[in-house]
């Protein structure tokens, strides 16, 4: 039984790692993205030979930049606490934003009253929301948690709301006819018919994320990639604004690839996509 336990484990790590090798390789055996990328960066180095470095650098000004903020302990601070601010204000907005999602999708009066509510806060601009946060709130980690709880929790509530709304009535007749209780029934069905809304919410999320806690810390925090790109932009250092978005970039590209092999593996139950215009 050990034996068998033991070969099931390494069999479900192997093809993890399967996985990611999978994903790298579809990434780099695609052609498309790396030409793109290679004409925006000759471009750029082109316009760097007329413009003055202060508004297009070159290549070798925004490495040396980079490789500056990547190895200063300090700044790197900064990068860790813009990280923590939009992990955590995800974190709560997620929380909060799932409660209201699946008491929507299972009363419809609840949706007629929380509906409204959600969308009128979803048209107030993000910068409103900066300026409420700044009058009402003293802390600045109170005021970046507010702002991305106000951003975020109505794109988390709307989308998982739509996926428990999207479970096919068909699958829970079938349920129901099996006398399930409310545990089995929420477990069995609700479950992993919102499992995809909930990764979807994610990865809509952490980019919304990214650049509401950016403008929250241009004018309201000492400490954070926001802050340090107004100094930039104050001292009309665009090397180094350059650089501080680079690293934004980098660390979304990284996340989303990371949800996106969260999203193989949970839904590998899921057959592929096929068809579509080509």
């Amino acid at each position: 039984m050990r034996t068998k336990a033991l070969e099931a484990e390494i069999a479900a790590v192997s093809e993890d790692a399967g996985a990611v090798t999978r994903g790298w390789g579809a990434l780099a055996s695609r052609k498309e993205p790396v030409i793109s990328v290679l004409i925006i960066l000759v471009m750029w180095q082109i316009l760097s030979l007329f413009l003055p470095r202060y508004l297009v650098p070159s290549f070798a000004t925004i490495i040396v930049s980079f490789v500056e903020i990547v190895s200063s302990s300090t700044l790197m601070v900064d990068t860790l606490r813009t990280i923590m601010r939009i992990f955590i204000g995800l974190g709560l907005s997620f929380l909060a934003g799932i409660i209201v999602g699946v008491l929507m999708g299972f009363s419809n009066t609840l949706e007629k009253y929380i509906l409204p509510v959600l969308h009128f806060i979803m048209g107030v601009p993000a910068l409103s929301w900066v300026i409420f946060a700044i009058i009402w709130f003293k802390p600045v980690e109170l005021r970046v948690a507010f702002i991305l709880l106000a951003g975020c929790l109505p794109n988390y509530s709307l989308i998982i709301h739509d996926g428990i709304k999207g479970i096919s009535r068909d699958y829970y007749d079938m349920l129901r006819a099996m006398r399930p209780t409310r545990r089995q029934l929420f477990s069995k069905l609700v479950l992993p018919g919102m499992l995809p809304a909930v990764l979807t919410s994610w990865k809509v999320n952490i980019g919304l994320a990214t650049r509401v806690v950016i403008v929250a810390e241009l004018v309201g925090a000492t400490v954070g990639i926001g802050n340090k790109l107004l100094l930039a932009q104050e001292l009309f250092d665009m090397p180094k604004a350059v650089a501080w978005t680079l690293i934004l970039v980098i660390f979304l590209l990284l996340t989303q690839y990371l949800l996106l092999l969260l999203e193989r593996h949970l839904l590998r139950w899921r057959p592929s996509k096929e068809g579509g215009i080509q």
